[in-house]
């Protein structure tokens, strides 16, 4: 009997993923746990293993095709056997967790065995409605009230589907109509180029800050020739156990050490329940360019309870992992507070966009050399340029300020020993 594979949901609010690659065709014979393609959700890219060994029947998506959860990704069986299709619509059915960023789904029963999905009433005034944001979008251009939609996706999750049924809509179909895009304007020729992928997550997660939060940006420079000295001597020690050194993890500390006296940086505003929630944890993500692609954020967890070269090590590693999309999706998870480091591309100051829900986001320009009066006398000195961007809801200028002035002070004296 032919087994599908459905493309699971795995929590994290993830509603889709894009087919990167298969490394099989239909056809082919595979193995239980064989990797036999890759999938992009949310930032990183996870492979596929099979489920079940046999030959490949049918594959229902070609490379660059998104797949929502719940549609059948490839049909497994034996060599010969004959498969019918069913529709590429979304297949609704149960989930079954799995290690990984992909997991397996049971074989979907006999259809007399299918019993319906039970429904969820629509929300009391005053609950949370779980849906996406592309389905939000939806129902605001629509006018419906999510609060008065029953939700038939997984845990009374709304689907775009509710969406439409709710004004009347008629299902839009998934083959659209061929559609001819001109190549040229009337100023000349121009390259389309698909909003999709890692460009699509970050450029909807921006959208949702700077809708939500009202960023302010405090721009100064701290004298670091301390800390430049600290660093090149460290560097040696830190090379021969494999680790390379950089300032990331002297700045994370000088960050942790201003944020105890400053806590409200390290926290995040709850609109609904109109609350501040400040974190006693610290974890601290800091910005990693992808080839040009994007910018992914691993977090460092516990930066208060790790040194200098543990901090190091784990940037180090975490970074390679997000440069080659291997990344686990937890270890993108979790940040209280996020450090970009545009300075490594030559640029000094900048505003840069708070990393939702968090409270601040502090970027990081390039080192150069400056004249400055020390003592009396005029010393070339090693400047690094600061901007602090944060939620103007949660903190003043003047609080922030002070937040500053206590980070300038630790990196400007900087303590091996945090």
């Amino acid at each position: 009997m032919p087994k599908e594979f459905k493309f699971p949901d795995i929590g994290e609010g993830i509603e889709e993923g894009e087919i990167v690659k298969w490394l099989i065709k239909e056809g082919d014979r595979v193995e239980e746990h064989q990797v036999v393609g890759e999938v992009e959700t949310d930032k990183a890219v996870a492979e596929i293993p099979s489920p079940y060994s046999g030959a490949v029947l049918k594959i229902n998506f070609k490379e660059g095709e998104t797949v929502k959860v719940g549609q059948v990704l490839f049909v497994i069986g034996e060599v010969g056997e004959k498969y019918i299709p069913e529709s590429r619509q979304e297949i609704k059915g149960p989930v079954m967790k799995a290690a990984g960023a992909v997991g397996y789904l049971e074989e979907a029963p006999d259809e007399e065995e299918v019993k319906p999905r039970p429904v969820i009433p629509p929300k009391a005034v005053g609950e949370k409605v779980l849906a996406a944001p592309a389905v939000r979008n939806l129902a605001k251009e629509l006018g419906v009230d999510l609060t008065k939609v029953t939700g038939t996706g997984p845990e009374g999750r709304i689907t775009e589907e509710d969406v439409k049924s709710a004004v009347g809509t008629k299902e839009v179909k998934e083959e659209k109509a061929l559609v001819v895009k001109k190549k040229y304007d009337m100023w000349g020729y121009v390259d389309r180029i698909p909003l999709r992928g890692l460009r699509k997550v970050i450029a909807t997660h921006m959208v949702e800050s700077v809708k939500h939060i009202p960023h302010v940006t405090a721009m100064d420079e701290a004298d670091v020739s301390k800390l430049f000295e600290l660093r090149e001597k460290e560097k040696v020690k830190s090379k021969e156990q494999g680790i390379h050194l950089t300032y990331m993890p002297f700045i994370m500390k000088a960050c942790l050490a201003a944020m105890k006296e400053f806590p409200l940086l390290n926290s995040s505003l709850l609109e609904e329940e109109e609350e501040i929630v400040v974190k006693k944890y610290y974890n601290f993500g800091f910005a990693v360019d992808v080839d040009g692609e994007g910018l992914l954020v691993p977090v460092i967890k516990g930066v208060d309870i790790k040194n200098v070269f543990d901090i190091a090590k784990e940037v180090q590693e975490l970074g390679e992992k997000a440069k080659q999309r291997k990344i686990d999706l937890q270890d993108l998870k979790g940040g209280t507070f996020t450090i970009t480091n545009y300075g490594s591309l030559g640029a000094t100051f900048a505003t840069p966009i708070i990393n939702y829900p968090e409270a601040a986001i502090l970027g990081v320009g390039r080192m150069y050399d400056k004249p400055l009066a020390i003592a009396g006398k005029v010393e070339i000195r090693k400047v690094l340029p600061l901007s602090l961007v944060f939620d103007h809801r949660i903190v003043d200028g003047a609080y922030a300020t002070r937040f500053m002035n206590s980070l300038i002070k630790h990196l400007q004296e900087p303590d091996i020993s945090l």
